[in-house]
Formats: structure tokens, C-alpha cells, sequence
């Protein structure tokens, strides 16, 4: 397997280069390398090493994960940022926060997204998304984003939940088409039905073929004369609609559930958007999580902390016993293995922390009060503040 080349020497910038330096470092080398300019036999990929290195760099949360882990933190096979797994009714879930780690785009899609619509080669380069099928992509229907707020412990053990949205779906009149009942629809007369429309464009650095979306028919390559009344032509309608969600043991706070083709239908029978489920988990009383351990702070009585003592702490499973030494400290943690969070695909899981804390009581009963100050008695003097005195 071949090693992958570290992404600040692709762009031939260093880890404490700026944002700025790491932009002005992408478009020389984007504009260097980009097949349409550049007909050497390793251009297209050097261009897709270029961008891949930029998608990451660009984004600052992406930066910070690469600066931590490396490429191992993007890698699809790697076990850690671009996991990827079933759920239910063909749901796949990826561990990301605020944007996927998992996967890249496409570069050609990230070299018009910095330059715009009018790319340093004309209106839209050869290679770029509008040259595919316009009844699959520029028809595409539209992602859909919902949250969804589950307990601590359901994403600690996992669940099964229900959601109820609203979502274009097909046009049950038209059956999709757009059309009246009884009429059709007729090839684009500018585009001949292909959706796009071709042009040569004469730049400095010399002729390129380009294409843009065909203004008359909107990409759909069709044109419908007479709409139907119920979708008014789109070939969809909103509808709600129920999915079961199957959220897997080990989900942190951002983690998104992918459900692919269960967005809103496009226009006019093209292919339906993604559903994403945004992860939300309400925080627990007691327990705290970072990563995949779980922290908790417990009381403990003054004689119990001098003594030692035997004691039930809670966890995610229930209750387990804790031996407490004699002298305890307030502050002393103690490690419950294998008592955390598990990890995703995953049969290990996290540790629990027990953070100790010692109460000091405030109001005493007569024997009490006795008792401490014949220990106070026993005590010896603290030479402590001599000490600091000098």
C-alpha cells in the first residue's frame, strides 16, 4: 500500500503556514496541475492530490484532526474518522463533527467552489459536475437535516427511535412526470434533451470546451407545455413520512446518520436527496463524558475518606463496589476498567472515572463535636506555615 504524501508538502506550505498562505499556495498549484491545462499523463491525479490536501487544510476543524491524527483520521478502511456502517433500513452512520471526515469531494467541485461559476478557463470546465446525467444530478432532490435529541444512555447502549418529517415525494396525479394527465412532455429544443449546453470558450491560455446547465429547460433536458395542476409541474408534493432509526452503541454529540435516498424526491422523477440525523444527547446528572470515558464525582463522608471503606458507585450498567483506602483525598480519582463508553464496531469500550470529594460537615451533633476535638487533641501540630515563615 502505497504511503500517502503529507498534506503541507503537497501544497508546499508548513503546519504554522495561515489560512491565507495555504489559499494563495492552492490556486497556483490547482491552476498548474488542472487537466484542462495541463496534458501530462499524472496532472489529473497530482490535481486530485492538490485538492484533497486543500479540503482538508482549508477547514480549520479538519486541520486540527489531521494535525492530531493524520491521514488516518479521513481514511475510509482506517476504523476512525471515515468509518462507515449499516443501520436500519439501509441507514449508514459516519463519526464526524461539523462536516464528514470520512470522504472527499469531488475536485473539480472544490476548484469551482474557490474560483466560481467563472472558472480562470471560462463559464465551467470540462471535467466538472455538469457534464454528468441531468436527470440524476442537476435534478437531484435536495438533502434533508434533521436533529435528534436522545438520553445519555441511549447513546452510551444504543436504541431504536422513531422520527416523523416532511419530505417532497412523488406526484401521485402525474405519477412524477410533471405533466397534465393526458399530455407529455417534449425534448428541449436548445439543449436537444442532454440538459446542458455546450460552447468553446477562447481564454489566454487557450481553447476550452465548457458547459452550463441549459437555461431554457432547467437541466431536465424536457420541456412541459402543459403542467399538472396538483404539482404544478414539479412532479412532487410534500408529505410526511416515519422512519425507525437505529442509533448504534457509542454515537458522541455531532455524529450524523446517513439514510441515502431518503431525502426529498427530485423534480420531474429524478433521484431523491439524503436524509441526515444529526446527533444531539441531553447531558445526564451525574455522568460526564469525554470521548469514550465516563467521569463521575462522589461524596464521601470524613470518616469514610480517614478510614476506608467499601462503597456501591454507580455506572452506565449499574451499580459496582468501590474499595476506598484509608487516607483518601479529596480530589483522588480511581479507574473502573472497561466501564465507559464503547467504541463504535467496537467491542471495547471506555473507562469510568471516580472523582473523589471529601465533605466536610457543617453542623455537628454534641458527641461529634467530642470526638473530633479529642482527635484534634491527638494531632500532631502542623509546622507547615513555620515553615513557609521562614
Amino acid at each position: 500500500m502505497a504511503t500517502k504524501r503529507d498534506y503541507y508538502e503537497i501544497l508546499g506550505v508548513t503546519k504554522s503556514s495561515t489560512a491565507s498562505e495555504i489559499k494563495s499556495a492552492y490556486r497556483k498549484l490547482a491552476l498548474k496541475y488542472h487537466p484542462d491545462r495541463n496534458k501530462e499523463p499524472d496532472a489529473n491525479e497530482k490535481f486530485k492530490e492538490i485538492n484533497q490536501a486543500y479540503e482538508v487544510l482549508s477547514d480549520t476543524k479538519k486541520r486540527q484532526t489531521y494535525d492530531q491524527y493524520g491521514h488516518a483520521a479521513f481514511d475510509q478502511q482506517s476504523g476512525f474518522g471515515g468509518w462507515n456502517q449499516q443501520g436500519a433500513q439501509g441507514g449508514s452512520y459516519r463519526v464526524y463533527t461539523d462536516g464528514d471526515f470520512g470522504g472527499f469531494s469531488d475536485p473539480f467541485d472544490i476548484f469551482e467552489q474557490f474560483f466560481g461559476d467563472t472558472s480562470p478557463f471560462g463559464f465551467r470546465t470540462s471535467n466538472s459536475r455538469s457534464r454528468r446525467n441531468p436527470q440524476t444530478e442537476h435534478g437531484r432532490g435536495e438533502d434533508l437535516r434533521y436533529t435528534l435529541e436522545i438520553r445519555f444512555e441511549d447513546a452510551v447502549k444504543g436504541s431504536t427511535q422513531e422520527i416523523s418529517y416532511k419530505r417532497f415525494e412523488k406526484c401521485e396525479t402525474c405519477h412524477g412526470s410533471g405533466a397534465k394527465k393526458g399530455t407529455g412532455s417534449k425534448t428541449c429544443p436548445i439543449c436537444h434533451g442532454s440538459g446542458q449546453e455546450q460552447r468553446m470558450q477562447q481564454t489566454i491560455f487557450g481553447s476550452f470546451a465548457t458547459t452550463r446547465v441549459c437555461n431554457r429547460c432547467g437541466g431536465q433536458g424536457k420541456i412541459i407545455e402543459n403542467p399538472c395542476s396538483n404539482c404544478r409541474g414539479t412532479g412532487r408534493v410534500k408529505k410526511s413520512k416515519s422512519l425507525t432509526i437505529k442509533i448504534p452503541a457509542g454515537v458522541n454529540m455531532g455524529t450524523e446518520i446517513r439514510y441515502t435516498g431518503d431525502g426529498d424526491v427530485g423534480e420531474r422523477g429524478s433521484i431523491n436527496g439524503d436524509l441526515y440525523i444529526a446527533i444531539r444527547i441531553k447531558p445526564h446528572k451525574y455522568f460526564v463524558r469525554r470521548n469514550n470515558d465516563i467521569y463521575l464525582e462522589i461524596p464521601l463522608t470524613f470518616s469514610q475518606a480517614a478510614l476506608g471503606d467499601v462503597v456501591n458507585v454507580p455506572t452506565i450498567d449499574g451499580e459496582v463496589k468501590l474499595k476506598v483506602p484509608a487516607g483518601t483525598q479529596t480530589g483522588t480519582e480511581f479507574r473502573l476498567k472497561n466501564e465507559g463508553v464503547p467504541y463504535l464496531s467496537s467491542s471495547t469500550r471506555g473507562d469510568q472515572y471516580i472523582k473523589v470529594k471529601v465533605r466536610t460537615p457543617q453542623k455537628l451533633t454534641r458527641r461529634q463535636k467530642e470526638i473530633l476535638e479529642e482527635l484534634q487533641q491527638e494531632e500532631k501540630p502542623q509546622e507547615f506555615w513555620k515553615q513557609f515563615f521562614g
